[in-house]
């Protein structure tokens, strides 16, 4: 019965997980350019009441499981609903890829969130996110803006063109992607730093930028509280199994007196 009450424990302590899991995914609904998360169980380790014998007899398989545990997270990578704003450093990327974005300690970071601004400091102005990383070129370096800038475009291929004085002085947009996307490791602010099970980045072909536009959250409401309801449902059986073990131990507890 006291195992009982463990492996009870393990389903109350991973469905409040998942359902930690499913209010960051509520709350971050408006976020642009959120994806939303999900974990993934399976059961957990096995130990053999009598060791293993012949199947379907009494002196057979007898093991006896411990209940649930986390396998881990997975990021749904899906596009995001487009919403059309107008501002010239709204940007979105249509297709797989990701904007490379960097700090000024040479560490690089990528994310669908296009949101940019000019950020005024003492040796120019640069393209900045809300986080404050520095939006990056196909070289890796820092896009600079040149004084006197009267206008911005941006065109399908990720060319940005600063108009200055009647000419135009252009650089090229880092746009990147990964073959195993899902492997990225979430850096917070809706960036991902590369890691082993990601692999190297490589050029995203195809992908193509659209000024004036913003990605949404592919967060589902309908799809959330579904897990919600399923996830309240699992809670309660879990609490249900608990209490009844320890029911159980009391009255076992109160035979021996």
């Amino acid at each position: 019965m006291y195992q009982a009450m463990l492996t009870a424990a393990t389903g109350l302590q991973n469905q409040q997980r998942r359902l930690e899991t499913i209010a960051n995914n509520v709350a971050n609904a408006n976020t642009v350019g959120f994806k939303g998360v999900r974990l993934d169980f399976k059961d957990a380790l096995y130990t053999a009441g009598i060791v293993p014998g012949p199947a379907r007899t009494p002196d057979g398989n007898q093991q006896l499981g411990h209940g649930v545990m986390l396998t881990g997270t997975a990021k749904d990578h899906r596009v995001g609903s487009f919403q059309v704003t107008d501002r010239p450093l709204d940007l979105a990327l249509e297709g797989e890829g990701f904007f490379a974005v960097g700090d000024l300690d040479g560490n690089t970071f990528y994310t669908r969130t296009g949101s940019f601004e000019l950020s005024v400091e003492e040796d120019g102005t640069y393209i900045t996110n809300g986080g404050g990383l520095y939006l990056l070129d196909a070289e890796g370096t820092r896009i600079l803006v040149p004084d006197f800038t009267e206008d911005i475009v941006i065109d399908r291929r990720g060319v940005v063109s600063f108009a200055v004085g009647g000419q135009d002085v252009s650089a090229t947009l880092g746009l990147y992607t990964f073959r195993n996307i899902t492997g990225l490791l979430s850096a917070g602010n809706s960036t991902y730093a590369e890691s082993e099970a990601s692999g190297e980045r490589i050029p995203a072909e195809g992908t193509e930028v659209a000024q004036g536009v913003l990605e949404g959250s592919n967060v589902n409401l309908a799809e959330e509280m579904t897990r919600m309801i399923r996830t309240q449902r699992a809670f309660q059986l879990a609490s249900r199994a608990l209490s009844t073990a320890d029911e159980m131990e009391g009255i076992a507890n109160n035979m021996r007196r």
